[in-house]
């Protein structure tokens, strides 16, 4: 089946504990996988969107359970290079007694961090790029590579954005990991994301990440930084989300959510908002479908939630601004004025 979209970047293994309380005191782990492109990946195949995934694995275990729950959530990985060398990377998710986490990363010699421009021109990758309508960027991946000493990550997006075809889309999320930019020094990783997010079609971003890079959370303040783009999203987290266009701007404020865990829940978002531009849906609609899939993920623990059936979408997207601001998504459903 053709694609639809293209989502590139790292994804990694997650060792996740089983009972709260410090590593060396963690016994039992359960494995997973864990990548922001990855993510959107999965949550555009779950809204019935054709994706394809490019990336590199290690030649190991880990790359192969990668393979296998993308491929099981819809996926398409032929294009996933396998690198003899070099390991998948790993996190390991470090849970405290009051439910907060924190995430260990493994990852400055992995497989991925050496993606590049060459990674485009394999077959498999140059076939799916090819028919794609959208490819879906990150901040992450453009980061790659800075901390051993080359700039991989950055020429791929920029290779990207360059190669682009008439009519076909180029998203960005500015998915803000400040460890991956160390010793740039500062101001300089502000000034390659604001280059980069400029020359895409559709940037998404958070206030409190654009405030850490860009010195600002207002979003016309940030729109007026980013004009390149057709369409600016800026995600104010468990508030409202605004959306600038040609035709202006509109809000739409944040469901009520009773939240199991955070991870997850922005790229839940992108894909949502995305699957709604694929699907020619007016502005409010995409925005309404980005919020209804980030508290499908919020609802679980782990990075994925089931979206709703195609029938209970249908009444959410469509309720009144009265009947959108009464829904509380609690347990995996949607209830309020339009149940």
């Amino acid at each position: 089946m053709p694609v639809d979209a293209v989502c590139i970047g790292e994804t990694m293994a997650v060792l996740v504990p089983e009972q709260a309380g410090p590593l060396e005191e963690s016994e039992v782990f359960r494995r997973g996988v864990g990548g922001a492109e990855s993510n959107v990946a999965c949550a555009l195949a779950a809204l019935g969107v054709p994706t394809a995934w490019i990336s590199r694995l290690g030649a190991d275990g880990f790359g192969r359970l990668v393979v296998t729950q993308l491929a099981e959530r819809g996926v398409d990985t032929s294009a996933v290079a396998i690198d003899p060398r070099r390991p998948t990377g790993l996190y390991v998710k470090e849970i405290a007694r009051d439910r907060s986490s924190t995430l260990h990363y493994y990852r400055s010699d992995s497989a991925a961090s050496v993606l590049g421009p060459d990674s485009l021109d394999l077959p498999a990758a140059s076939a799916l790029l090819g028919e794609a309508r959208l490819v879906h960027l990150t901040g992450v991946t453009a980061a790659l590579g800075y901390r051993a000493g080359h700039e991989g990550g950055r020429r791929l997006v920029e290779a990207v954005l360059d190669r682009r075809r008439p009519g076909q889309l180029v998203s960005f999320d500015l998915n803000w990991r400040p460890r991956l930019w160390d010793g740039l020094g500062t101001g300089r990783p502000a000034a390659i994301l604001a280059e980069l997010a400029d020359r895409a079609d559709v940037v998404l971003l958070g206030t409190d990440e654009a405030e850490a890079v860009f010195g600002t959370d207002d979003p016309h303040r940030l729109r007026a930084l980013l004009p390149g783009p057709r369409v600016l999203v800026v995600k104010d987290s468990g508030h409202r989300v605004t959306a600038f266009d040609d035709d202006g701007v509109v809000t739409e404020p944040a469901l009520a959510v009773e939240v199991v865990e955070p991870i997850g829940a922005g790229d839940a978002f992108a894909a949502g908002y995305l699957a709604g531009l694929l699907r020619g849906y007016d502005q409010r609609r995409r925005l309404r479908l980005g919020h209804v899939c980030a508290a499908s993920a919020l609802m679980v623990a782990g990075d994925h939630g089931t979206p709703p059936t195609t029938a209970e979408l249908d009444v959410l997207l469509s309720c009144s601004a009265s009947q959108w601001s009464a829904l509380r998504a609690s347990e995996g459903a949607f209830a309020g004025a339009v149940s």
